[in-house]
């Protein structure tokens, strides 16, 4: 009865069946198990079993001699292993896949390497690529949206690649391509097809991958090594293109703040116009007038880390809304501080929230002790704020805004700065 219950058939369609019936191996196969099977031993084997159905079922078959009233019989007992094969399958998927990004991962691509290392194999070529950038995003935009951006590396890699190409997460940003039989000159063509899928993108945040490759030719050169080198030529490319690669995610910052909150180009041109002319007025050098320029555009890059709920609230912010808006300062300075060409104006927009009489953030300088650049952009930023409007305050006259100025002079703004700037507008 369980064999019927087990298999959908009769007892007596079952007895009148044979192995081969059931079992989805060839006929050459079945036999040849049959035939260890009779070797009056025990034995266990793993089968497909087909079902009344036409279900496919893992089944494992444990077999033995038997002696009955004298005759010699094959007895079997039958265990259905589907769910366990299936959990195994699971585990080993895991074992040798990147759980995010479902490529391989290195422990797997190691035993590749290894596997495809033969002159058969030659010549054997290898790629890697590091994501750049993934540090800032994820202290950006958070963790979430660096995993999206490593899921969207990895598509790009394997739509650039052949079937038959070995992808692997390597490590946290770094990904390799094993390439065997192939000689660098392909290795090339897809590190640019991966390059050029990359810059395609129709996304306000790109991938940017830097690439290296290599091949070995030779029988006797060591596999590893030249991964070795793959990765020295990638770090090359890395830096040779880290200020486009840098400008590429800090345009997309821009866009992506320009998008969630009032920051506009317009807003940051009026500034730039502005800061420019109180910049001449109190004797700034080229130098400074230039790192100003700058400012104006990039002082409040640190808006991209809060929520757009937020930045666009119309109503009071609460306490802990207010301590978010509040660290924009310090995302900002954080995210210039990671560029080399940005870096000496972090400062700048760390402070352009100190207030004159020490009761600004993020940590209260007060007076002279707040740089000169930062009390400009304060001034300046708070003016065109007032005078344009915002859809959750509405836009002062000139009169309304060089009164409220002149109230804020010596408590928010740099008094001598204010008399200036009162003159000048």
């Amino acid at each position: 009865p369980a064999a019927s219950n087990y298999y959908g058939w009769s007892r007596d369609k079952l007895i009148s069946m044979n192995t081969a019936d059931i079992n989805t191996m060839p006929n050459k196969q079945v036999k040849r198990q049959l035939t260890i099977a009779n070797d009056k031993k025990s034995h266990k084997f793993q089968f497909k079993h087909k079902l009344s159905d036409g279900q496919i079922r893992d089944v494992e078959v444990f077999t033995g001699p038997i002696n009955l009233r004298d005759e010699s019989y094959l007895f079997s007992i039958v265990h259905d292993i589907t769910d366990r094969k299936k959990a195994e399958s699971k585990i080993i998927k895991l074992s040798f896949h990147d759980k995010l990004t479902g490529l391989y991962n290195r422990a797997y691509m190691e035993e590749e390497m290894n596997r495809v290392d033969t002159k058969r194999q030659l010549p054997i070529s290898i790629i890697m690529g590091d994501l750049n950038n993934l540090k800032l995003v994820n202290d950006t935009y958070g963790h979430q949206v660096g995993d999206e951006l490593l899921i969207r590396t990895a598509e790009i890699i394997k739509s650039s690649c052949r079937n038959e190409d070995i992808i692997a997460r390597w490590g946290g940003d770094e990904f390799v391509i094993l390439l065997p039989e192939t000689p660098l000159e392909d290795a090339e063509k897809i590190c640019t097809r991966i390059t050029d899928c990359a810059r395609n993108q129709d996304k306000n945040l790109l991938v940017s991958i830097a690439l290296g490759s290599t091949s070995k030719n030779q029988a006797n050169e060591d596999i590893f090594e030249i991964l070795n080198r793959a990765e020295t030529r990638m770090y090359k490319n890395k830096i040779t293109n880290r200020k486009s690669a840098r400008s590429n995610v800090l345009s997309a910052f821009l866009n992506t703040l320009r998008e969630k909150s009032f920051e506009t180009e317009n807003h940051a041109r009026r500034m730039e116009k502005l800061c420019l002319k109180l910049g001449k007025k109190v004797g700034l050098s080229g130098a400074d007038l230039d790192r100003l320029s700058l400012l104006t555009s990039l002082h409040d890059i640190g808006k991209v880390t809060v929520p757009q709920e937020i930045l666009n609230k119309k109503d009071k912010l609460n306490e802990g809304e207010w301590k978010v808006i509040k660290g924009h300062t310090e995302a900002g300075y954080r995210i210039v501080s990671t560029m080399d060409e940005f870096a000496d104006i972090a400062e700048y927009i760390l402070y352009h929230h100190e207030s004159w009489n020490g009761q600004g953030y993020p940590e209260g300088l007060s007076g002279e002790d707040i740089p000169l650049l930062s009390r400009i952009l304060s001034l300046v930023d708070a003016y065109d704020v007032m005078i344009s409007g915002r859809p959750y305050k509405n836009a002062m006259s000139i009169k309304e805004v060089k009164a409220e100025i002149e109230r804020c002079s010596g408590g928010q703004f740099d008094p001598e700065l204010t008399k200036i700037f009162l003159k000048m507008i």
